[in-house]
């Protein structure tokens, strides 16, 4: 493992690292690219080409576009050789989810198989289960899904009703109870079912085979989109599942779930770059044939405006992504090289980056949302038409900001998580921030002559940073134990949080790159980077103020506020031009290549 600065989960917030310390994805080696061409390849040979049919919700073609990928072993990326997988890096990982990430409906299904219905058993199964089952999910042979959701039981996923009892001969669990919203459900050969032992507080995990006596799966749900994915709810009656399906321990169960919901997390933030890059061809595709008034509407400035911020919007997602891989790599590694088990210690390393897979998980997702919906507007009336791919991808986009635990629910969690890390002690958050509010009078946004470009744009995330620790500690001073009941104040803090690890992210990567390529090769990714400095600084002060002024008033109120304005303060950026220049290239490509 090279020598390089590894943050903890949360530690960004404090601390700063050199364009060195991250991964980007320029740096990727022949194989990982190998790979996700393969992906690529699969997509259109295979996925494109049967999209209509698909999305008519038939079962049997989607099962048989899975069992496809699994043969050519696109299945088995993240599971060790052991288990007739690739076992590919972590970065790995995510750059094949981003290429399958294009695939509409198929994308659901395929991740859902290789992620939350297959590591399951991959990182808490013990030996027989990894051999009986993992080996057949990695190729194909076997379909997976996981049921975890109940009608009454969402967010809240501790307060599902499914329940688990022992046979009186002690070989089986009895298990009763229905799951629904459940990926893969009309093909899956395997369930990861989460049910409560007896009247146990907590759920215990289990692995149920489709064909056992007792489980039933509904038709497919009706949806707005995803539509070629089977969805649908499963009931279990009085399902005799074998004791040794029990997954880890008795009462780990949430634990698990939790666990798993970090991966994909993750995974899905990677998942919605595909879906982007997507939607970005296809606007410019578009642009760059259709004509209003006799001339190409990618001549236009409004046009290109939307284009640029396609672009900006998906070259941090992508930034942040593979900034967090390569750290869940390494830490992965240390992990391993204390002799943990490589399914603990995967699961171990995701777990621990929790605070940055809620980030990924909102940010992205909401780019993507934008980007399509951007895209529809470029297409104009034709994209709200069936006929275009758009509409599809208009469609599938919403589900994102809601599966793998709403935004709602992890805008929440990116404060509450890195707050929880700071106390335990795993970075000095609260002794900063408190000397920092010390200092209130005296703040200055810490300019000095002379500084490079990127100097500039470093101390500008920094200074972010400083704004985002003195409503940290306002917040908590005000608030205490109740500011979990604060979600508006949270809120605002997540969204500085956001933009500190974007701005930081992409610049460190364009760093890294004119170090790579040489200063010519980077003058449009400065452009890019420049337009998101401008308006992270401006979604900082806003989310500030909003916070500022919701928790004091008076002279306090003031001393806080013109605090943040110094340290939003960054120099003016002609953005019209620059976004014409991003734009320019696009259109020029007539493709993202980025």
């Amino acid at each position: 493992m090279e020598n390089r600065k590894r943050l903890k989960s949360g530690e960004f917030l404090v601390e700063e690292v050199s364009a060195n310390d991250i991964f980007i994805p320029e740096e990727f080696g022949e194989e990982p690219l190998m790979i996700a061409q393969t992906c690529q390849d699969f997509l259109e040979a295979e996925v494109y080409p049967n999209k209509v049919a698909v999305e008519k919700q038939d079962r049997e073609l989607m099962a048989t576009l899975l069992k496809k990928s699994g043969e050519l072993g696109l299945m088995g990326i993240s599971i060790p050789e052991a288990y007739n997988g690739f076992g590919q890096d972590f970065c790995t990982q995510m750059l094949a989810a981003e290429t399958i990430g294009a695939g509409y409906s198929f994308s659901v299904a395929f991740m859902a198989h290789c992620g939350i219905g297959t590591l399951p058993i991959m990182y808490y199964g013990n030996e027989e289960q990894r051999q009986k089952y993992v080996t057949k999910l990695a190729t194909g042979e076997l379909l997976g899904a996981y049921c975890l959701t109940e009608p009454g039981a969402g967010s809240d996923a501790n307060a599902g009703k499914t329940n688990a009892k022992l046979s009186d001969d002690g070989k089986y669990y009895i298990l009763n109870g229905s799951k629904m919203w459940i990926t893969n459900a009309g093909f899956a050969d395997v369930h990861t079912v989460f049910a409560k032992i007896d009247n146990d507080r907590v759920l215990s995990a289990f692995i149920v085979e489709s064909s056992y006596e007792g489980v039933v799966i509904n038709p497919d749900e009706h949806k707005m989109g995803i539509k070629g994915s089977s969805t649908a709810q499963v009931f279990y009656n009085d399902v005799k599942v074998p004791v040794e399906n029990l997954i880890g321990k008795r009462g780990e169960g949430f634990r698990i779930a939790l666990s798993i919901l970090h991966m994909g997390r993750i995974k899905l933030g990677a998942n919605v770059l595909g879906a982007a890059k997507k939607a970005i061809n296809d606007s410019v595709q578009y642009a760059n044939e259709r004509k209003q008034f006799n001339t190409l509407i990618s001549s236009f400035g409004t046009i290109k405006h939307k284009l640029a911020e396609q672009v900006i919007r998906t070259f941090a997602s992508q930034s942040i992504n593979y900034r967090v891989s390569k750290d869940i790599d390494d830490l992965m590694a240390e992990y391993k090289a204390n002799d943990c088990d490589q399914g603990k210690a995967a699961i171990d390393a995701i777990a621990h980056y929790a605070v940055e897979a809620a980030l990924l998980k909102v940010y992205c997702s909401e780019a993507l949302d934008f980007i399509v919906d951007e895209a529809v507007q470029i297409h104009g009336g034709m994209g709200y038409s069936a006929e275009m791919t758009i509409e599809t991808a208009y469609r599938d986009s919403r589900i994102n900001r809601i599966f793998e635990g709403t935004n709602e629910i992890n805008t929440i969690l990116v404060v509450d998580t890195a707050l929880k890390r700071a106390m335990k002690g795993d970075f000095d958050l609260f002794g900063k921030a408190e000397a920092l509010y010390g200092q209130l009078d005296s703040i200055t946004d810490g300019k000095v002559a002379g500084e490079s470009y990127y100097d500039e744009k470093i101390r500008n995330a920094k200074n972010y940073k400083k704004a985002t620790q003195l409503l940290i500690h306002k917040a908590s001073a005000t608030y205490g134990k109740q500011l979990v009941h604060e979600q508006e104040v949270l809120n605002n803090i997540a969204v500085m949080m956001m933009q500190v690890y974007v701005a930081e992210s992409s610049a460190l990567r364009v760093q890294k790159m004119e170090g790579m390529k040489g200063a010519g090769a980077v003058a449009l990714y400065k452009d890019i980077i420049d337009v998101l400095n401008f308006d992270a600084a401006a979604l900082v002060r806003k989310s500030a103020m909003d916070a500022i002024y919701s928790m004091t008033e008076g002279a306090e109120a003031e001393k806080l506020a013109k605090a943040v304005e110094i340290l939003t303060s960054v120099s003016g950026v002609n953005t019209k031009d620059a976004r014409r220049r991003i734009a320019d290239k696009l259109i020029e490509d007539n493709a993202y290549k980025f």
